[in-house]
């Protein structure tokens, strides 16, 4: 299955899409749309919209996933986010994709195993999870390939709750990165 995630913003705009089985994970393209500044809003956000577009349209994944907004003491901030958020949701909607949302806190938990893991431990485990090489990689770009990541393991998760490590270990061996 084919998986696109996307970390919402109206500046910096990550993708991340990832190719999962039940046994791996292949990183197949990533990264930012930057939208000039110069941009009055509105032009952003169709800059947003048609590339995400173009992305569903070359690629073809099957599922979406988004990072949640985040609300900090910033109204405006977040209103504007949510724009971002909204037109992406657009782009899914329109290319008829299954979508799902992640919160910041639960994405990090998933890749990490710590919800309040910081971005360079979050940029670290998606290196080691997908192999990849590249020096130069923006956390924008890392926290997309780890929203999409997130929702691979969540339609993966086992339905019945492990007691312990042991046990979870004895029932996914295929989770186990060696």
């Amino acid at each position: 299955m084919r998986i696109i995630g996307v970390d919402p913003g109206t500046l910096y705009t990550g993708y991340g899409i990832v190719e999962f089985n039940r046994i791996e994970l292949t990183h197949v393209a990533s990264g930012v749309i930057k939208i000039p500044s110069t941009k009055e809003f509105a032009p952003r956000l169709r800059i947003i919209y048609d590339q995400l577009d173009l992305l569903i349209k070359k690629f073809r994944p099957e599922e979406f996933a988004l990072e949640t907004s985040f609300y900090g003491k910033n109204v405006q901030s977040a209103l504007k986010i949510g724009y971002a958020r909204g037109v992406s949701l657009l782009a899914a909607i329109h290319n008829n994709l299954e979508i799902k949302e992640y919160s910041p806190r639960e994405i990090k938990k998933a890749i990490v195993g710590n919800g309040a893991a910081s971005k360079e431990q979050v940029l670290y485990m998606i290196r080691k999870l997908l192999f990849i090489r590249k020096t130069k990689i923006k956390f924008d770009e890392t926290d997309a390939l780890a929203v999409a990541i997130c929702h691979s393991f969540k339609i993966t998760a086992p339905t019945k709750r492990s007691r312990n490590w042991k046990e979870f270990v004895e029932s996914n061996p295929e989770k186990i990165i060696r």
